[in-house]
């Protein structure tokens, strides 16, 4: 398309403050100012077009495509915007009635106090078998539990301090309070499944807000995500 003009460059001063318009303020991105700009350009480009050139009705109705797919394309980012917001703020309002809640995050934690404790073990799918051994401070096995066939999905378990070492009354004697550390091993047709976990217990503590999202903080844990809490207790 030809442009028309009276001035010496041959480019009219209406399209040229067009196309260089001035630099928006500050926050200035809204739906409707993109539209306004768009539809000034579009209005100048007529102005300003050849007589014996003008723009047919297939290049208009192609520029109003794009403005329309344009348009559309940016409401749709300010509606995500908008849901995201509100998904964090009732993430958050969730998080904070978790506060002063047992949760079971991933984690191969035991924690034994006056013979009990309490742990989970997390499957992706269904195992034949699954095998938790515990372990002390030094590494040595003193628990071995057999869980047997299991469905997927999150399983809290409690531990009562009893070990696998034999006295001669038959029972193992309990384990001294403290910190233990836990495995837990899954098969399927015989071959080990590499998506079981453990879980270990925290409480939480407080909840934080800020660019990563919300953020639980759990005693003896750290800060988990919510996507990270398998189980409320």
């Amino acid at each position: 398309m030809t442009a028309i003009s009276n001035n010496s460059t041959g480019i009219s001063t209406d399209l040229m403050a067009t196309v260089n318009p001035k630099k928006a303020a500050a926050g200035d991105t809204s739906v409707a100012d993109d539209t306004n700009k768009f539809l000034t350009l579009l209005v100048t480009q007529m102005q300003n077009q050849d007589p014996m050139n003008p723009l047919d009705n297939a290049q208009l109705t192609s520029q109003l495509a794009q403005l329309s797919t344009v348009t559309g394309v940016n409401q749709l980012n300010t509606t995500l915007t908008s849901l995201m917001g509100s998904y964090q703020n009732s993430e958050s309002v969730q998080a904070a009635g978790m506060i002063g809640h047992g949760v079971l995050t991933p984690g191969s934690g035991i924690s034994l106090a006056s013979g009990k404790s309490v742990y989970g073990v997390n499957l992706t799918t269904a195992a034949d078998d699954v095998q938790v051994v515990i372990k002390d401070s030094a590494g040595k096995a003193v628990r071995s539990i057999d869980l047997g066939a299991q469905a997927a999905g999150s399983l809290p378990l409690a531990w009562d301090g009893k070990t696998d070492s034999l006295t001669g009354s038959g029972a193992g004697p309990v384990a001294a309070d403290g910190q233990y550390t836990f495995s837990v091993v899954a098969t399927r047709a015989g071959a080990a499944l590499k998506d079981a976990a453990g879980l270990t217990l925290g409480v939480v503590a407080s909840v934080s807000t800020g660019a990563a999202g919300v953020k639980l903080n759990v005693s003896g844990v750290g800060s988990v995500s919510m996507a990270d809490i398998k189980q409320i207790l």
